[in-house]
Parts: structure tokens; sequence; C-alpha cells
């Protein structure tokens, strides 16, 4: 199978890059033709992939669609998620993108529609939903352990990501700050766990005064409601010290149920809580989420099948950040239509 990593601007297509050369079978081709307009100092191009251990180096996407790849792996800046996905569906090439699938809804419908009609998959990178502690999670809310589930509260905090890669806070590239970035993720679990999507979201988001850029938003907090009564609330805050490690508050769940509580941070390899039909609930793993990330899309690819999280997700992700943007703006709450 030929798969090729189109952009190393995103710092994920690192550790996608190293899976993809653990895995048998696998043609492995990378371009990145946007090194060059990087800031100084920051990696890419030729050079990187050399370091990350890869044979074959593309200047030009042109050329990667002449290789003629089975699907391709978009880490491009968010901006360019469209073109590529758009130009990867013409070519009849299946497609994981990183996330957030687009950054506008008109981007997302049509990403959604290229790859309806030509019939190729489209994924997007959401690896914690694979997560051992996760799938571990929904198996307990599914088999009624929690009872009904009535709130849920979620984080996904980190740094202020500049230094590597500036381009995350660029609004022209990024589309957005820290709801952008860090909203979608625990978005999607909340979907899959409640099998349901929002129907009015209330944010709220300010900028950190430490010399972070001023531009994007480094601070928000959601508030989501569902139409059977749920609340769940997101810290998305890039309020973390750089360096820190990747455990704690960096995407974890806690869902409180009318017969119990569970915890999850996947990060942290471990799942707690306690259950009046169980009494307590204790579970600890190591996930290799990006591999299982990419054996996921690698079977999708096989069969041709559009598996989970897939565009439509997406889209539906990218409908409700710009909700959460324009509450931002009117200070009252948004009333979301997308379902998943």
């Amino acid at each position: 199978m030929k798969i090729a990593v189109l952009s190393l601007a995103h710092p994920h297509a690192q550790s996608y890059i190293a899976g993809l050369l653990r895995i048998p079978d696998v043609e492995l081709a990378v371009s990145d033709p946007g090194h060059t307009r990087r800031p100084s100092g920051e990696s890419g191009g030729p050079s990187l992939a050399r370091e990350l251990g890869v044979a074959r180096y593309f200047d030009s996407y042109d050329e990667v669609w002449a290789w003629g790849p089975d699907a391709v792996i978009v880490c491009a800046e968010n901006v360019e998620h469209r073109a590529l996905v758009e130009r990867a569906a013409a070519a009849g090439a299946h497609v994981l993108c990183e996330k957030p699938l687009a950054t506008s809804r008109a981007d997302a419908d049509a990403m959604v529609s290229a790859a309806e009609a030509a019939g190729i998959v489209l994924m997007v990178a959401y690896p914690v939903r694979f997560s051992p502690a996760y799938e571990q999670l929904r198996e307990t809310v599914r088999a009624g352990s929690l009872g009904d589930i009535v709130a849920v509260n979620a984080t996904n905090c980190g740094g202020v990501p500049r230094g590597m890669r500036s381009w995350f806070t660029d609004p022209a590239l990024s589309g957005g700050g820290a709801i952008t970035d860090h909203v979608v993720h625990a978005v999607d679990l909340l979907g899959d766990l409640l099998e349901a999507s929002p129907v009015e979201v209330y944010a709220v988001a300010n900028s950190i005064p430490n010399g972070s850029p001023d531009d994007v938003e480094t601070g928000g907090l959601l508030s989501l409601r569902y139409g059977d009564g749920v609340i769940a609330s997101i810290d998305c805050s890039w309020s973390r010290t750089n360096g820190s490690p990747d455990v704690g508050d960096l995407v974890t769940l806690a869902v409180v149920g009318t017969e119990g509580y569970a915890e999850i941070a996947p990060f942290a390899d471990i799942l707690t809580g306690w259950s009046s039909r169980g009494g307590a609930l204790a579970h600890s793993y190591v996930p290799p989420m990006d591999d299982l990330l990419l054996r996921e899309f690698l079977i999708a690819v096989a069969e041709g099948t559009a598996r989970q999280p897939d565009g439509r997700t997406g889209r539906a992700h990218v409908d409700l950040v710009a909700g959460a943007y324009e509450s931002v703006r009117t200070g009252v709450p948004v009333a979301l239509s997308t379902a998943l």
C-alpha cells in the first residue's frame, strides 16, 4: 500500500511517519513543500524527512500525485486542508486528515462532498478515540454501570504551541487559537460516548497576558447542552507550562451518572471511578493511540469503507467551533444544527 504524508507542518506528522515505518507492506513517501515559508529555525523539508528515516521524499505535491498513492495523511496548516483533500479525492486517494477538518463550515462541506462524490475514505485524526482508557469508559457507560449520564466535564489543556510551529498562533493559517485547536478532541469523545450531538453551545475566551499572542485566544471554556438534558463543559485552554508531560488535564473526561461516576486521563493511562452497581472502578493502560488510529485508517483504506471518525463527524465539529466563536462574540448561547 502506497501512503504519502502531505506536509510536516503539524508535529503529529512525525508520529504518523514513525508508525507507518513500523507497518510491513507500506510504501511511504513524504512531501513538505511549505517548509521554505516557515520561520527560521523551524524544521521541515527533506532534512527532517531524512532524520525521520524517510527514504522517498518529493519536493512537490504534483510529484506525489504522479507517484500514485493509495492514501494520504494531510498534516498541513489548517487552512490548507481543503485544497489537499479535494486534490486527493480527484486522484482517488483515501485521506486521513489532521484535526480540525477545516476552518470554516463551507470548507468542511466541500471536503465531505468531494470525498463522497469520489467514493474515497475520509477520516479525521482523533487518536484519543482509540485509547484503551476511553474504550473502557465507553464500555462502562454502555453497560449501564453509571446509570443515566447527566453531566460530563472534559479538558484538553496544553501550552501555547509556539516555537516549534508558530503557525498555530497565526489565525490566517490556523483559523483560531485554543478553541480551534483543542475543542475538537473532547467533543469527538463526547459525541461518540453520548451518541448525540449538542444542541447549544455557550463559550467564553480570553488571552493569557504573559507574552502570548493577542490575536488568538489562549483560554477558553465551553458549555454544551444536549437534547436529552445532559450538560457538558470543555476547558480547552493553552494554560500549561511548555514542556509539561502529556498527563493530567491533556484530554480528560469525568462522567457523572445517576448510579456512579468515572474519570479517564488517557495520557496518564488510567480510568478511575465508582459505581453503585459494582463498587470501585480502576483500570490502567499504556495506549499507542497514534498507532491505533493508523491501524483503523489502513483497515478503512483496504476495505474502501468509511470508518469513524469520518468526514461528517469532523464537519459537525467545525460547526460547533464556529458556534463557539459566535457565542464568544455575542455573549449568548448559540443553537447548533449539525448532527453527528
